[in-house]
This record gives structure tokens, sequence and C-alpha cells, in this order.
């Protein structure tokens, strides 16, 4: 059996291998035709761009032999694959600003936050031996994420950007805290509720059908998120706090399989939502924006619908298989490298590149789920989602944004568009889900000798006893090999 099992993880590595060559190969391609296509040669910055790509890459997939042997052996060539697009495009949008004279050298500071995003997820794989040792640090994780929510309102840190108060200054770099928070605050929810999910799920009143549970075991939970959002709204950071009542819903459906809390989120979202519309006046123009995008007087003031219109043009003219990659001009819009990244490669790629891409966040997602519901314990589960969620959530309120679908939020594209903070914490919440489907795929530990007994002819049985590595598991189990 141990001889199986190694074989096992020696094919899932070497599959990872493969992936991964194709995700190199994909960056390669698109970084090679960005060069023929704007000058007629290979790009100056290629070798050194994608080759730390490919090192970091590497080196990754030589820890996770180490460290991790049976993590899933997908989820670390996707992330690279989008990495890599995000780079190209770029370093695309980095030529076409340079020729208009505007600011550009996006893409070298991208792939300096690419390698310590990567590091980053290399410290986490070999550091954190066992994801349920997070589990010890549930409370200090809520206050690092609340303090992490609250270092841009000091006076010297703190930094307004574009009139939201989400940065911090380091010297000549800057980094978005909340980032890093949200990760804080699913260690927390999901250490919270696993103590804590039976008497949630289970105590309490019912309100026209809904169980509801008693305010003092919702409290704690409920505090952290409450001074969580109105930090984010006083910073007017409000889509990063929709994305924390998403992510705090989701993770307590999780835990106490309650349909009513979908029901009530969704409700307290509405009337958030009409609220913050009528009583924030930047809230109130991007719901303008949204719903009267091609009115002459939006689209020409101030703050108003040029980005989304030029955003659609541009998607538009990508059409089904997009202008090709250097051909387009998604240069045009604002913030086309960051904010309007997704706008950028469907004009180029067109809707099939575009929903290429949406397919590879797909499986990311579908493999941290997948994680989830193979782990052994319950922490795992709920951390696993939570984090798999805040990806997912993400995607869609920023494709979402810039399709007119829902108002823009201001979130970013996770490992395209360009940004230290969301770059480096998301590849960290890439090393969290390698280490729980570690967890998850790892096979139970022999206990017995193997065979305990002879193996006759065909026919004949032994019995051999595991002991499984999960929390909520049996303490043995005893499977009866033919």
């Amino acid at each position: 059996m141990a001889i199986i099992s190694q074989q096992t993880s020696r094919r899932g590595r070497w599959s990872e291998l493969g992936l991964l060559v194709l995700a190199l190969a994909i960056g390669l391609y698109a970084y090679l035709q960005v060069g023929l296509a704007t000058t007629g040669s290979p790009p100056t910055g290629m070798v050194t761009h994608v080759g730390v790509l490919v090192l970091l890459a590497l080196g990754t997939h030589v820890v996770l032999r180490w460290r991790a042997p049976y993590a899933d052996p997908v989820i670390l060539p996707t992330a690279v694959a989008l990495n890599g697009l995000g780079l190209a495009m770029i370093h695309r949008l980095d030529h076409a600003y340079a020729l208009r004279d505007m600011t550009s050298g996006f893409a070298p500071r991208q792939v300096m936050w690419t390698a310590l995003g990567m590091v980053a997820a290399v410290v986490v794989i070999i550091a954190l031996r066992d994801h349920r040792l997070l589990r010890r640090y549930t409370y200090i994780s809520m206050i690092v994420g609340l303090a992490m929510l609250l270092l841009p309102l000091l006076p010297v840190l703190g930094e307004e950007i574009n009139g939201a108060r989400i940065w911090i200054t380091l010297g000549p770099f800057s980094f978005q805290p909340a980032e890093l928070a949200k990760v804080f605050l699913a260690i927390f929810f999901a250490g919270y509720l696993v103590t804590n999910r039976d008497t949630l799920a289970l105590a309490g009143p019912k309100v026209l059908g809904l169980q509801l549970p008693r305010l003092r075991d919702l409290g704690p939970i409920l505090l952290a998120w409450g001074v969580a959002l109105v930090v984010l709204v006083f910073q007017r950071d409000l889509g990063t706090a929709l994305l924390f009542f998403a992510l705090f819903v989701a993770m307590l459906y999780v835990a106490t399989e309650r349909l009513s809390w979908i029901l009530i989120g969704l409700l307290l979202f509405a009337g958030g939502a009409a609220l913050a519309a009528t009583t924030f006046g930047h809230v109130a123009a991007r719901f303008d924006v949204w719903l009267n995008a091609l009115d002459p007087e939006v689209y020409n003031r101030a703050a108003g619908s040029y980005q989304v219109v030029q955003g659609l043009f541009g998607m538009a003219s990508g059409g089904l298989m997009g202008t090709g990659w250097g051909q387009g001009r998604p240069d045009i819009v604002p913030f086309a490298q960051s904010d309007f990244i997704i706008a950028s490669l469907a004009e180029e790629l067109g809707l099939t590149g575009l929903l290429a891409i949406l397919l590879m966040y797909l499986i990311l997602v579908q493999r941290g789920m997948r994680a989830a519901i193979g782990v052994r314990d319950g922490f795992g589960t709920l951390l696993a989602s939570g984090l798999s969620f805040v990806i997912a959530f993400q995607c869609f309120v920023v494709v979402g944004g810039v399709t007119r679908l829902i108002p823009l939020t201001g979130l970013t594209m996770p490992f395209l568009a360009q940004g230290g903070s969301s770059l480096v914490v998301n590849w960290m919440i890439v090393a969290l889900l390698l280490r729980i489907s570690d967890a998850a795929r790892r096979p139970a530990a022999l206990t017995g000798d193997l065979p305990i007994g002879p193996i006759g002819p065909a026919g004949d049985a032994a019995e051999v006893t595991f002991r499984p590595t999960g929390d909520d598991a049996n303490p043995t189990e005893v499977v009866r090999l033919s």
C-alpha cells in the first residue's frame, strides 16, 4: 500500500510538471506575439520577465514535491498561466502607453510583485506543515485582520488615492492591507464557525420558517464583521466591504448548511445597497454610471461613464476571436492595466479568449472546493471553501462591473490585474489551498503491518487497519483487502 501511494503521489507531481510546462508556454507565446505585433521582434524584456516566472514556478513545484507531495496538481499551473497572461497584457499596455508619452513601466513592477508573491507562497508551504495549526490563532487572526484594515487611517502611513484611503506607503512601495486582512478574517471565520457551528445551526428561534441563531452565539463574529464593514465604508472602499460581506455569508452557510442565511444575506445586501446609494455620493455616482452609461451627460462628466463605455467598445471591436495580441487599442480605456484588464484581454483575445480565461478561474475555484470537500477536518473545509469563494466572487464582481452586469466595485482581477498587494495575497491563498489539498488527498496512515496474516490465493483476504489523519474522522478504520 505504501508503494502504491508513493507512485500515485509521483504521478500527481509529474502531471503538475507537464501542466506547468503548458502554462509557461502560454505566457511565453503571449509575450512573443506582443513583441512581433508591436515591434516586429521579440520583446527586449521577455527573457527576464518569462525567465523569472519559469524559475519561480519550477522552484515552487520542487518545494511541493518536498513539502506537499499530495497537493492538487492543477492549482499551481492554473495560477501560473493566469499570472503569465497578465504579465503579457501589462507589457503590451506599457508599449502602447510609451508611444503616447503616458506613464508606463508597469510590467517590471508586476514581475517584482510576482516574485514576491510566489516566494511568499513557498514560505507558507514550508512553514505551515499542517493547516490545522491556524485554528489555534482564531482570535489573533481577528485582531490582526482588523488592525490591517485600520492601518490606512493612520496619518503617517495612510495614503488617499482616487478618493479612497485604502493604501499605506512604505518608502517607494505602497500596499493595500485590506487584501491581507481578508485572509486573516477568513481564518477567524473558519476557526469560530467550526467551534460553534452546531449551536448556530440548531439553537435559536424560528422566524417565518427561518432558523435564526442566538445573538450571544453570533455576537463575536458579527462584531468583527461589523467593525470591518464600518472601517471600509469610512475608507470609501465599498468593493472590499462587499467582498467581506459575501465571504461572511458564504462561510456561515457552509458551516450551518442553512439556506436561511443566503436569504438573509440577500435581503441585507439589498437594503445596504439602497442605503449606500442614497447616503454616499460616490456610490450614487457609480449606480448612475451603471444605469445611464450611454447618456451623453453621464459620459462626458468627470468620473462619468467614459471608462465603462470605452471598455464596452473595446470588447465589441474584439468580437468572437479578438483583434490579436498587440493589434487592438486597449490603452484608450483608463486603468486598462488594472481595473479594466479584462476589457483589454477581451478586445485582443475576443470572446473565445475571455471564456478560456474564465474557464481557468472556474478550474481554480473548483479545485479549491474539491479540497474543501475532501479534507477530513471542519476547519480545513471552511477555510478552503472561504478562500475559493473569495476568488470566485472577486471574479464575478470584476467581470460583472466591466460588462455592466452590476456597478463597478474597484476590485482587481486575481493574478491578471496590475497591483502588488492583490497579487501577493492571491499567491498566499494558492499556497493555503495547496496545503489543504495535500491533507485532503493524503492517504490514511497505515498503522498495521501489511500483511497481518498470510495472503493466500485469489479469493483470500486480509484485514489492514488504518488511522485517518483528520480531527473529525473515526479513530480507526478497518479495510478488507481481497
